[in-house]
This record gives C-alpha cells, sequence and structure tokens, in this order.
C-alpha cells in the first residue's frame, strides 16, 4: 500500500492536513507563520512538524532535506496562501501586498515539482475589480508544466453545515497524463440544528449597548443590517433549517461580525463554531475566544479537504498502478 504524501503550506491551524489525515495522506511537514496557528497545529498534530516561518524565507533545498524526498517524488503541495486583499466581507485591495503570497506558492511548485498542487482561496478573487488578479494567477499557474483546472465549491454541498464558497485549484503534472477533476456533490444539505444537536455549548459572547437590545429583533435568518444602519451586515442570526453563512475571520462589534444562535440572544460558541466547520469535538483551540474563531474562519473546512483528497488519491492510485505494470 502506497503512503501518499503531502505538504502542506499556509497551513493555519489544520483543517486541510486534517482532511488529508482522513483521507489516509502522509502529512510530511507543515508550514505557517502565525504564532497561535502553530502552537494549535502542534497540538492537534503531534505526529506532523510544522515549521512557524514567513513562506518567503523557506527555501526547497531545506524542505527536501527535512523530508528525505528528491524533487518529482512529492504527491501532493498544498496551500492557501493569504487572501484578506481578495475577500469580500473586508475593504478589498486588490494591492494588497498578501495577494502576492501565491507567487512563493508557485515558486515551491516550480522547485519542488510535486505530483499534484492544490490552492485554495475565497471566491473574491473572481467578482468586481479582483478578476484581473484572478487571470494573473490563472496565466502563471498554466506556465507550469501541469494541467490545471480551478472550480468554486460550496462547503454546504459536501456534509459541511456552512455555506462557504472557495476556488480550489488543482494542478496535475503533464506527466501523469490525468487531467484534474473535482469531488462530485453529497446528496444531503445539513443544517445548524442537525449540527448542533446535543452540543455542549461551552464558551461564548454577549453583544453591548445599543446592538444588545437589537439582537432581540434579528429573527433567524436575519442580519441586524435590517434594523439599523451601519456596520451591520455581519451581524446575524443563523437560520436553524439552513446552513451556517460563512464563518469569517473576525468576530467582535469592532468589525461588525457577531453570528447569534438561532434561538438564543448569544453568539455561536467555539463548540458551536467547530461543528459548523467540520471539526470535531476534540479539536483542541486555545488563546483568546477572537483567537479561536480565527484560526476556524480562516480555516479550509476539513470534510472538503477530504473530499478533494479522496478524488485526488483515486487518481493517484491510477497513476501508480500503471507504473507497477
Amino acid at each position: 500500500m502506497v503512503d501518499y504524501t503531502v505538504i502542506s503550506t499556509f497551513a493555519g491551524c489544520g483543517g486541510s492536513s486534517l482532511g488529508y489525515k482522513m483521507a489516509g495522506f502522509k502529512e510530511l511537514l507543515a508550514i505557517d507563520f502565525n504564532n497561535n496557528a502553530v502552537e494549535t497545529f502542534k497540538l492537534n498534530f503531534p505526529e506532523i512538524p510544522i515549521w512557524n516561518k514567513d513562506i518567503k524565507e523557506v527555501k526547497s533545498d531545506e524542505i527536501l532535506k527535512f523530508c528525505n524526498i528528491k524533487v518529482g517524488e512529492l504527491d501532493i503541495l498544498d496551500g492557501s496562501p493569504p487572501c484578506q486583499g481578495f475577500s469580500t466581507s473586508g475593504n478589498r485591495n486588490v494591492n494588497d501586498d498578501r495577494n502576492d503570497l501565491f507567487k512563493q506558492y508557485i515558486r515551491l511548485i516550480k522547485e519542488l515539482e510535486p505530483k499534484i498542487f492544490v490552492m485554495e482561496n475565497v471566491s473574491g478573487q473572481i467578482k468586481g475589480i479582483m478578476k484581473g488578479r484572478f487571470l494573473e494567477i490563472i496565466t502563471e499557474l498554466k506556465k507550469l508544466n501541469y494541467n490545471v483546472k480551478v472550480k468554486l465549491l460550496n462547503s454546504a454541498n459536501y456534509s459541511i453545515p456552512q455555506s462557504r464558497e472557495r476556488l480550489f485549484y488543482i494542478g496535475i503534472r503533464k506527466d501523469l497524463n490525468i487531467e484534474p477533476i473535482f469531488p462530485k456533490h453529497h446528496n444531503k444539505i445539513i443544517t445548524c440544528k442537525e449540527a448542533l444537536n446535543n452540543c455542549k455549548i461551552g464558551e461564548y459572547k454577549y453583544l453591548c449597548g445599543e446592538k444588545a437590545n437589537l439582537i432581540h429583533k434579528v429573527k433567524p435568518g436575519e442580519s441586524m443590517s435590517k434594523y439599523a444602519s451601519g456596520n451591520y451586515f455581519n451581524t446575524l442570526r443563523i437560520h436553524p433549517n439552513k446552513p451556517c453563512p460563512t464563518i469569517p475571520k473576525t468576530f467582535g462589534e469592532k468589525w461588525g461580525s457577531f453570528f447569534a444562535h438561532y434561538e438564543s440572544n448569544r453568539s455561536l460558541s467555539i463548540n458551536e463554531l467547530k461543528r459548523l466547520a467540520s471539526f470535531p469535538d476534540d479539536f483542541i483551540f486555545i488563546d483568546s475566544f477572537e483567537e479561536q474563531w480565527a484560526r476556524i474562519g480562516n480555516s479550509v473546512m476539513p470534510l472538503q479537504m477530504k473530499a478533494i483528497a479522496d478524488v485526488l488519491k483515486i487518481q493517484l492510485d491510477s497513476y501508480y498502478s500503471k507504473m507497477v505494470i
């Protein structure tokens, strides 16, 4: 049995790593720059080495040496370059420096020559003024020695009780003679009420001042912007019979981001958030409530990555079986 290998760049707390693990992949190395994300990753994946490094300082030679692999041997290079400049939930800035971190990811693809690469990013890349940057990214990827496809996937279609659209780029090295494919939709949509059944509530927050009074008016599925002007669009109450809206990275009144429970005038708890993002109940998050929320909101949804990894595993099976013959 082949142990298919993966290296995760921009690994965060390990959402994508968990998906690959559930699909049976062996992760050789994870890399992330955020201290809280790295410490969270260590607690949940003690068997996977992680480097707390800026991707711009990571050299392919040190990766190859550390992982004891040669150029071309790695099965999958995974990465979710930070994308705040593309996000539709904040002030979109086409010139945000973070938008160029994908170039570092492309550099590693060129130098490591993995059989497959997977890159995830926000749907905002293909909307409005950001389309030019999207075209730049896809043009650069298609210059590589890979067959590349990109598709907008919604996590709600993969047994995740959250409606979260993300772009996924898949590239398969041309010598494998395989075209990238994406996982089929799951048949059942999971609602918030179904997901939160028997969930231990844990830590949560309340609103203060004017918003504390307004939240009483907000019905399931509504945002506070219906009842007041201002930065209230992302202050909302989830609907029990629908998936949760996209969980943002930021939480709190400063950001106008507050997801209330469908029955209570409190925020969702971290335990509930884990359910809505397909993390297991025993997954550990640390430090402040806001930091824990940020790790979840910034993650690749584990079950969505598992669905992708399952398809890629079938394609790798096909490739390796031909090699044996």
